[in-house]
This record gives C-alpha cells, sequence and structure tokens, in this order.
C-alpha cells in the first residue's frame, strides 16, 4: 500500500547545520559558524537551562498538566489577556495546526504570503484545504500592506501574514492590519504570525484581540528566548471560540520540560535585552558592511541579494560560514543571514565580502 497523493505537498527545506555541513566537505564542525536558521547565538536563557536540569532531577515521568496550566496562566498575564485565549503548542508549527484543524473544512482555501514560511501551505494541505497565494515584491522591497492580500482575496477561510515575514524581514504596520481584519469576511480568520516580534519594535497585534473576533495572534520560544530545540510556542486567540482547543489539541503535546524552561526564560529580561540588542547591531552592521544590496528587516536577519544565491552559499559553506540559499523561498538570487554574534557576525561579513568579489561580475 502507498499513502495518499501528497504530491502537492512540498517537503519544508530547513537550514543546513553543523553537524551535516562538516560531514559533507570533511571540516571540523568546531570551525563552522551557523548563521542559517535564525538561531540565538546567545543560546537558551540560563534560567531555562537550570529549570531544565531542575525537571531532569525531579523526573520526567509525568505529564505536563501543571506546567502547562503555569505556562498558560504566566503568557494570558503577560498580554493582558484570559487564560482561554492562550494555546499553548509544540512550536509554532503546532499552532499553525491547531488553528488548521479548528478552521478549515475540507476543499476550504488559505491564503499565504509568496515567498514565506512553506508550512502555512503544508499544513493547510495536510488537513485537505487548498492554498492561494498573495504576492510580496522583491522590487518594492517586500512591502507588506492590506491592498497586497487583499487584491489576491477571494473569501479564503485563513489567511497567512507574517510580522516580521520570514525570510525578508519586513514588518505589517497596525493600520494594516485593522484595515486586512475590517475588509475580509466574517468568517476568514486573520493568523498573524510574530515569531521574531521580540526583535520588532512594533506592538503586537495581541492588542487587538479585543477588538476582532476573527484574528489570531503566533509566537515562538524558538528564537529570542533560544528554545528551539525544546518546540514550545502559543496562540493567542479570542474568548469566543477558546472552548476549540479542547478538541483540537493533542493530548500533552507541549512537553513538560519545554513548559518549564518556557516559564523560566519569561523571567529572564536580562537574556532577552541581550538577544534584541545583539541582533538589532548585527543587523546594522550587515546592511552597512555587506557588499551586496539588503533589505530593510525587523527580525534576526537579513536578506542579501547576491545575485546567485547557490554558489554564494555553496562557497560560504566551505569557507565555514553556513547562510541559507532562499532559492527554496523562490528567491535564487538572496540568501538569508541569520544574526550572529559581533565576532561570529563580523566573519560571516568578512567571508562573504570575499567571496562576492570573485563570483559578482565587474
Amino acid at each position: 500500500m502507498q499513502p495518499r497523493d501528497l504530491s502537492a505537498t512540498s517537503p519544508y527545506v530547513p537550514g543546513r547545520g553543523i553537524e551535516e555541513v562538516a560531514r559533507d566537505l570533511g571540516l571540523d564542525p568546531a570551525a563552522l559558524i551557523k548563521l542559517s536558521s535564525n538561531e540565538n547565538p546567545h543560546g537558551s536563557s540560563p534560567k531555562a537551562v537550570d529549570a531544565v536540569h531542575q525537571q531532569a532531577d525531579d523526573g520526567l515521568h509525568v505529564y505536563p498538566k501543571a506546567a502547562h496550566t503555569d505556562l498558560t496562566e504566566k503568557l494570558a498575564a503577560k498580554w493582558g489577556v484570559a487564560d482561554e485565549q492562550i494555546w499553548v503548542t509544540p512550536g509554532a508549527d503546532g499552532a499553525i495546526d491547531y488553528l488548521s484543524r479548528a478552521m478549515l473544512e475540507p476543499g476550504q482555501s488559505v491564503l499565504v504570503p509568496s515567498p514565506g514560511f512553506s508550512y502555512y501551505s503544508m499544513s493547510a494541505r495536510h488537513h485537505h484545504g487548498e492554498v492561494s497565494e498573495y504576492d510580496l515584491s522583491k522590487a518594492d522591497g517586500f512591502e507588506q500592506t492590506a491592498e497586497m492580500a487583499l487584491d489576491a482575496y477571494d473569501g479564503e477561510r485563513i489567511i497567512h501574514v507574517t510580522s516580521p515575514h520570514n525570510p525578508a524581514g519586513t514588518e505589517w504596520a497596525r493600520s494594516e492590519i485593522r484595515t486586512l481584519l475590517e475588509a475580509v469576511d466574517d468568517q476568514t480568520l486573520v493568523v498573524v504570525d510574530e515569531a521574531y516580534g521580540e526583535y520588532s519594535e512594533r506592538p503586537s497585534s495581541i492588542g487587538l484581540l479585543d477588538e476582532f473576533d476573527n484574528l489570531a495572534v503566533m509566537r515562538t520560544f524558538s528564537k529570542a528566548y533560544g528554545l528551539a530545540g525544546l518546540r514550545i510556542g502559543y496562540a493567542a486567540i479570542p474568548e469566543s471560540w477558546a472552548d476549540a482547543y479542547a478538541r483540537v489539541n493533542t493530548p500533552f503535546a507541549a512537553n513538560e520540560v519545554a513548559c518549564r524552561a518556557a516559564l523560566a526564560a519569561l523571567d529572564d529580561d536580562a537574556h532577552i535585552e541581550q538577544s534584541v540588542e545583539s541582533a538589532q547591531w548585527a543587523r546594522e552592521y550587515m546592511q552597512q558592511e555587506l557588499d551586496a544590496p539588503t533589505f530593510e528587516s525587523a527580525a534576526n536577519f537579513v536578506l542579501a541579494d547576491v545575485g546567485d544565491a547557490s554558489r554564494v552559499a555553496e562557497e560560504s559553506q566551505r569557507a565555514g560560514v553556513i547562510i541559507r540559499d532562499c532559492s527554496s523561498f523562490g528567491l535564487p538570487g538572496c540568501v538569508r543571514i541569520s544574526c550572529g554574534t559581533r565576532e561570529q557576525t563580523k566573519t560571516a561579513v568578512e567571508t562573504l565580502n570575499g567571496i562576492l568579489a570573485e563570483v559578482t561580475p565587474a
């Protein structure tokens, strides 16, 4: 037997890891700098690491009921919403799946940005939905507006918007989010992905939940909090349909260790401040010093137009700096460079400038 026809679903292509590149190229892993997956170069919150060790000592044999409740309450208090409005999930990907389960009937459509995070489409198709796209223009600097989404809108059940956007780094203004929410049908859910929200200076769309019951906002602990390996995230949703969570949630999907680490990370203001300030410095440094056009970014990465992304990324790997070839996003001329530490970022820029001098026509 065979699984159902999955030919319409393209697999997610992650950034290459240190071990993978080191093995393929015969390099020493310790000599490589990984700037391909938008991870926190400062690691996890020390408080979160302590919480992981403590939970391991206390035992991993219990289901995460209390930890899940505690994290829900803490997140609700942080954002000034009711506990029922927080859906704790296994990463932001889990939030996408839960919202697809809650909203999509077979054959209904979702509207997604192109380029954009491929899992929006994957989740819709996993739940027997259809996918339409609205285009972000490279020529316009990947500007994001309600008009561009509405031009492609045809009554889809879900519209995904990303702020800051991956891989471009651009943002939605709150006024544009409001315009979109007011313009779509009552039965269309607007999902705002704020996975990189901690790096942005704009207010979260969670602040609009009191006004709109067709809005959901996703966040994650993978980026600024440095907990990517634990897969913990959440969605903030309208109180009017909060009870759907119990019907779509996978039992105990957010594990005990992840919940405890997230609880501790929320209290580590110093780690968040360091992570955000470091990313701001790295973005500015790359935009000023890289010998290639870059796009304005509010996230922990910069998108650069290098002409031949595959070649530049390959040469960069051989030189010890792993970056993201954005061909899988439909941007064969662009690479995405995650913000590293100051030393890592300077090394990356020096390495890439040397490569660009060789591969870019005079």
